[in-house]
């Protein structure tokens, strides 16, 4: 693997504009008569075999590289000030180089919240390794087939995905969250990670980061699969049956808190943010991020006075509207077999 390519992601990721974004499609009903005082209002959530204090975090992006441990080291600056979590990226680069010591983020910031990240076609003893390394409140398993297959140095063999899956989750010393990287993972592949053992997913559907695009800059030359995979509402719509079942959060086009709330409105339990944090450390200092990040938690809050909601769980009650190709797709998918 070039070191170079996380350095492309990271350029590319910021260039990309996606044409639609899902969370544009959804409308929230107002209530006029609130029921709760705002400082009633209560964000906290539950996934992953813990309690979080805010429903939102640093989703993986990157490592690797001098420019991803810069990156990484300001985004743990400003989980760590903020007390959010944050995800570091794929850890294989580490796995292949020793001596990369761009995601060692938490030696200097004890009260960071850390988690870390892994692709599926890593068996689990690799995995373990980077658990043993960083001592992650879970790991992230991802799973990114288009992004393999339009990669010139991409995996071509996956069929030990699920067995790896199985092993991930029957023998991680930690919890496992599995991962998609921004195409939506659909409704079977959820109900067969749930047969496998695991309790959480990352839905991650289109709208953010475009990992078509990428490679597609990188070299690729086929473009007209920038667009591919589901929408993150889509995704999580989609997602329904599996609700009570398994945690579900969703990353993919997520911009600020009023898409956070719909998210959670459709039964999310947290959301993840990359191109936005991204974008704001690249924008900003470090001192201006955190004021940003702690405004955000305040507008969660500001959001679901509105709402008449005291917490998470009352926000799956909220009527909404659907509009545009949330509404055209919705009980089109029949075969959810695979």
């Amino acid at each position: 693997m070039s070191q170079n390519r996380k350095d492309e992601h990271i350029k590319y990721a910021l260039k990309y504009e996606s044409p639609y974004n899902s969370f544009d499609d959804m409308e929230l009903i107002h209530c006029s008569l609130p029921k709760y005082d705002l400082d009633e209002i209560d964000v906290t959530t539950h996934f992953a075999g813990r309690d979080w204090e805010f429903p939102f975090y640093i989703n993986a992006m990157t490592g690797g590289s001098e420019k991803g441990k810069d990156v990484n080291q300001r985004l743990a600056q400003v989980a760590e000030a903020c007390g959010i979590l944050f995800v570091t990226g794929s850890y294989s680069a580490a796995l292949n180089n020793p001596a990369d010591d761009s995601y060692a983020v938490k030696k200097d910031k004890p009260d960071l919240l850390l988690a870390t990240n892994i692709g599926l076609d890593k068996p689990y003893s690799l995995g373990q390794q980077a658990i043993t390394n960083l001592h992650p409140l879970f790991l992230q398993v991802h799973v990114n087939l288009m992004q393999e297959l339009l990669m010139p140095e991409g995996e071509r063999s996956f069929k030990t995905w699920r067995t790896h899956l199985k092993d991930y989750a029957e023998k991680s010393t930690v919890p496992v969250v599995l991962k998609e990287v921004g195409f939506g993972m659909d409704l079977a592949t959820i109900q067969m990670a749930y047969d496998l053992g695991i309790r959480t997913v990352d839905l991650s559907g289109r709208g953010g980061t475009s990992f078509a695009y990428i490679e597609n800059r990188r070299g690729g030359n086929r473009d007209y699969l920038n667009n591919w995979g589901q929408s993150t509402l889509q995704a999580l719509l989609n997602a329904q049956p599996m609700m009570d079942k398994m945690d579900l959060l969703v990353s993919g086009g997520v911009r600020q808190p009023l898409d956070m709330v719909k998210a959670f409105v459709l039964g999310a339990k947290a959301v993840g943010l990359s191109r936005t944090m991204l974008e704001l450390i690249e924008r900003y200092s470090v001192t201006e991020v955190i004021s940003i990040i702690n405004s955000w938690k305040e507008d969660i809050r500001l959001i679901m006075c509105a709402l008449a909601c005291q917490n998470l769980t009352e926000l799956r009650q909220v009527p909404y509207l659907l509009y545009g190709r949330l509404r055209e797709a919705q009980n089109q998918i029949k075969k959810e077999t695979r």
